[in-house]
């Protein structure tokens, strides 16, 4: 059963809150980041991208920019930018995106549910990516960036966050990019024993984006374990901040292919070996975007093609039927020979808030050919992570991003 608990947040000033928020680390270059800092010096990505306080060709790993982000922290939270909870709480967190908003609830989640799988993950997570957040958190003996987890949604939390958004909101601000974000907080003691006895009776919560910093996350807390043996199980290093979303509440857009060249086919070769595999009806030059499971858009040479799944290469294996992998099975792989989409330069990727005119001008500038996709399903997400699977590279692209710097968990 998932353990789910309040905490003591470190948050923003309510008059500063729209400043300090700032979308992910990992969004932005070194440049990009440093340009947003130039732009907002109260942002919170100079705790999250410390190296940006450092010459160009400094290391951005090395110990001393770790160090510059704990400062850069503490210094936030002296000059009162930050301001400490003064119990553990839950908070509500609403992001309206288009004029679609989607509800989660920010709590810490055990790291002892991500060892025993209670919390599955559906990605594979590189040592080196890890390393960088592992140094970030624990230098800082804090986590700044929540993890984005979901779970089949349950009445008694609906309740409770229902209820508590009749109230006046902590944050209402709308961000630069039109996203707005509003924050309740959770504090009276009958909510906050409501909402982890509902979490207590749910079986399974997932990763829904953050593969990386939750191993971070785990890891750290599997360190401090180490250097405290007589640790209790309670203290704030064996949980991690997240914000958990009911599957009702979200939405997973489309993750998108361009690829650089026909492996040495013509337009009309390459046309008959996709009917291998698809049913394929000229579309023109509008742009196409699939409306059903097995259906699939392409851009090639100023024309859009409907391609379809034959009945005989569809799966019901939660991994083998997915969208992503009937194309990669049996279109990219065996016709345009692309074997390892995470290593091979003829294939780039245009999230689905890109739009298909992004595939366009990619196709008329440095891409021979695009394919647009129908979004994999959170339901599909979650028979892959409950199967013990993984996912494809690429699978799932979720908008709005959280922002970081709105709750930080001191460890």
């Amino acid at each position: 059963m998932a353990r789910i608990r309040p905490f003591q947040a470190i948050r923003p000033r309510e008059d500063v809150a729209r400043k300090v928020a700032a979308l992910p680390y990992d969004v932005y270059n070194r440049e990009e980041a440093l340009e947003e800092i130039k732009k907002e010096p109260l942002s919170f990505l100079k705790v999250d991208r410390p190296e940006t306080h450092f010459p160009e060709d400094f290391n951005p790993y090395d110990p001393e920019v770790y160090k510059k982000a704990r400062e850069i922290l503490q210094e936030m939270i002296q000059e009162g930018i930050f301001i400490r909870e003064t119990k553990p709480c839950y908070y509500i967190y609403e992001l309206t995106m288009d004029g679609r908003a989607q509800t989660g609830l920010v709590g810490c989640a055990a790291i002892d549910d991500y060892l025993q799988d209670v919390i599955k993950k559906h990605e594979l997570t590189r040592e080196d990516k890890e390393l960088d957040r592992i140094n970030h958190v624990d230098v800082c003996n804090a986590q700044t960036g929540p993890i984005f987890l979901t779970y089949r949604s349950q009445a008694s939390i609906n309740e409770v966050i229902e209820k508590v958004k009749q109230k006046t909101p902590l944050y209402d601000f709308m961000a630069s990019d039109g996203v707005r974000h509003v924050v309740w907080v959770i504090s009276e003691d009958r909510d906050l024993e409501k909402i982890t006895s509902g979490f207590a009776g749910i079986q399974s919560i997932y990763i829904a984006d953050g593969h990386h910093r939750t191993a971070s996350a785990v890891k750290v807390g599997l360190k401090r374990r180490e250097e405290h043996p007589n640790y209790t199980g309670q203290e704030e290093f064996n949980f991690f901040l997240s914000v958990l979303f009911p599957d009702d509440q979200l939405l997973i857009l489309d993750y998108n292919r361009v690829v650089k060249d026909l492996n040495g086919l013509s337009k009309a070769e390459f046309l008959e070996e996709i009917k291998r595999g698809f049913e394929l009806e000229e579309k023109g030059n509008t742009p196409y975007k699939p409306e059903e499971k097995a259906t699939f858009g392409m851009a090639l040479e100023g024309t859009w093609y409907k391609l379809r799944a034959r009945e005989e290469i569809r799966s019901t294996d939660p991994v083998e039927g997915l969208d992503v992998s009937l194309l990669q099975n049996h279109l990219l792989t065996p016709i345009l020979q692309i074997m390892d989409i995470r290593t091979d330069k003829r294939i780039d990727f245009v999230g689905g808030i890109r739009g298909l005119q992004e595939l366009e001008k990619r196709t008329n500038s440095d891409m021979k050919c695009a394919f647009s996709l129908y979004p994999t399903s959170i339901q599909e997400l979650f028979a892959v992570s409950d199967a013990g699977r993984l996912m494809p590279p690429k699978s799932t692209w979720f908008e709005p991003k959280l922002r970081s710097g709105l709750f930080i968990h001191e460890l």
